[in-house]
């Protein structure tokens, strides 16, 4: 026996057989309220794509753009710079995001071991405030604390300890720009990258560790067969997530590299920019397309495996 739908059913039913005329009429609010962000979107993220087209174009100055096809591409490949500029871009990302997800939870489980909760919640301000300096005056800072003159704190300390006769320039030797460029960038990254970890610590049952205390379990074995583990899934996550973002290197080393360490760091980003303002020729907005092109390729399929991963670890995907 039919009976007529009645309730949220039917009224869900009604509204699936609207024209679309009609339900664009009836839901009016809604679209004017997402129409900015649509406008946005399109303006700033897709409209840029047009000029993906350069990149098969010779486009000097002022001048028409010739189409040349894949010569970029073909002079890219024989470029010495562009090949240190994608390695060095490869190994300083990675690096810096396994030290960084190492000393965060590092950090994570120190603070997760203070029993005062004002001297925990004082020592993670602190720690996160570096975050929020600009890259700039993070620069600026460290530039004068490893400045190789009387003024730079780390020289002066070594020296009037025997361990330095002479002042060293950290930032301008080939040998100590990178183990420079990770440290500051741990100071500065650690404990903002924290946050996440400290909210799965916080989310451990509290009867985990009571039944541990009642087996006789100590500090070391809580550590290490309760909270490590319970923080796998998370640090796990979090490399996924950020391993798409690898060739997005750029403000970090642009604002510490100099002309005596540019070969150890000089990124894809900096390599663009290099080519395009201080060439000391007219540039060639064409050939500096096609490395962003590359670039941009190679971080689509870093997005895709991460993707993968992210299903077969946490089983939804990143986008």
């Amino acid at each position: 026996m039919n009976k007529k739908m009645k309730g949220p059913a039917a009224n869900a039913a009604g509204e699936n057989k609207r024209p679309l005329l009609v339900s664009l009429r009836y839901y009016k609010g809604f679209y004017l309220m997402f129409l900015p962000v649509l406008i946005f979107a399109l303006v700033f993220h897709y409209l840029p794509m047009l000029g993906i087209r350069y990149a098969f174009y010779s486009y000097k100055g002022i001048k028409e753009p010739v189409f040349i096809g894949l010569a970029h591409f073909e002079k890219m490949m024989n470029m010495p710079g562009f090949w240190n500029a994608f390695g060095s871009t490869i190994t300083l990302s990675i690096v810096k995001l396994l030290l960084n997800t190492i000393m965060a939870v590092v950090l994570s489980l120190m603070l997760n071991e203070l029993r005062s909760v004002t001297f925990k919640k004082i020592t993670q301000t602190i720690v996160y405030l570096p975050h929020f300096m600009s890259w700039v005056v993070t620069a600026s800072v460290f530039t004068l604390i490893l400045s190789p003159t009387s003024a730079g704190l780390l020289n002066a300390v070594l020296i009037k300890l025997g361990i330095l006769n002479e002042g060293i320039y950290y930032l301008g030797n080939q040998s100590w720009w990178r183990p420079m460029f990770y440290v500051i960038n741990v100071w500065k990254d650690t404990g903002w990258g924290t946050i996440i970890f400290m909210a799965t610590l916080s989310g451990i049952n509290p009867e985990l560790y009571e039944a541990a205390s009642m087996d006789g379990a100590g500090r070391f074995n809580k550590l290490r067969y309760i909270t490590i583990p319970a923080l796998n899934n998370t640090i796990i996550t979090v490399l996924i997530l950020n391993l798409a973002k690898v060739m997005n290197l750029f403000e970090s080393v642009f604002v510490l590299q100099n002309d005596a360490v540019r070969q150890q760091a000089d990124v894809l980003q900096t390599y663009i920019y290099t080519q395009t303002f201080n060439s000391g020729a007219l540039p060639d907005y064409g050939y500096t397309t096609a490395v962003g092109l590359v670039s941009s390729m190679v971080g689509c399929f870093l997005v895709l495996i991460c993707n993968k991963a992210s299903y077969k670890v946490r089983g939804r995907g990143i986008v």
